[in-house]
């Protein structure tokens, strides 16, 4: 049983070291769920019937409630800045390494591109309570959006190279970059921010009778995401 300079130091660890802190519950529950995953108690049939779960019913409620009451100037966008630049620097360099063709665009992407929403999400909310949450889900709402049409850019750059190397006819960049941008932003995950952003500027607040539910949802989010990363992982071989 802890006195009082136990709890003050509990404290102060806790205080000091919130990601620490906050990386040890997620460490165990994805690795409940690779345990779980492994003992075939979730089977592969499941799995995607979950992900469905997570992914188009969790998650839009969580998304959509916590930004149901920002306001545009409460945003704070130097992270993004921040993040970007730091992000597609490391996309560059990557690629500069491994030489401009379509596997080095494909692993200099796969380096890059944060998992924000199954293990960043649960992690920065238990971290940095909702102001942390606000400013990553601002980030998520353009995440895929600007990496991704970069990204493609490159990708399409890359493949009209090639094709003019090898005389054939090269794909249409504008096409891809369109279809990149609609597949980004008409997602589950986007679209829930942008309209619990445009919401909250009504200033109109929910009513508890809907409020109430979607809290519901929203705290089942971190945990089952957490377990279905670890069931996932407990399905896929590393190798190659």
């Amino acid at each position: 049983m802890l006195g009082p300079a136990g709890n003050i130091a509990a404290v102060n660890v806790s205080s000091s070291q919130p990601v620490l802190i906050s990386l040890i519950p997620v460490v165990l529950l994805i690795a409940l769920g690779f345990v779980v995953g492994r003992l075939q108690w979730i089977r592969d049939s499941a799995v995607r019937d979950l992900s469905n779960l997570v992914f188009l019913v969790l998650i839009p409620a969580l998304l959509f409630r916590t930004m149901s009451s920002v306001r545009v100037e409460q945003l704070d966008t130097l992270p993004l800045l921040v993040y970007f630049s730091a992000a597609l620097g490391l996309f560059f360099v990557l690629l500069a390494f491994q030489g401009f063709h379509r596997r080095a665009v494909a692993l200099a992407l796969a380096g890059v591109f944060s998992n924000t929403v199954m293990i960043g999400i649960p992690l920065v909310e238990l971290a940095y309570g909702k102001a942390g949450l606000v400013t990553l889900l601002t980030l998520i709402s353009v995440h895929a959006l600007v990496l991704l049409t970069v990204i493609t850019v490159v990708f399409e750059m890359v493949v009209a190279r090639e094709a003019r190397a090898s005389g054939a006819g090269a794909s249409s960049l504008w096409g891809s970059v369109g279809a990149a941008v609609k597949s980004t932003v008409i997602h589950p995950i986007p679209l829930p921010i942008l309209c619990g952003l445009l919401f909250a500027q009504t200033g109109w607040s929910l009513p508890v009778v809907v409020d109430k539910p979607l809290q519901l949802l929203a705290n089942a989010f971190g945990p089952i995401a957490l377990l279905l990363v670890g069931v996932t992982m407990s399905r896929t071989r590393v190798a190659g």
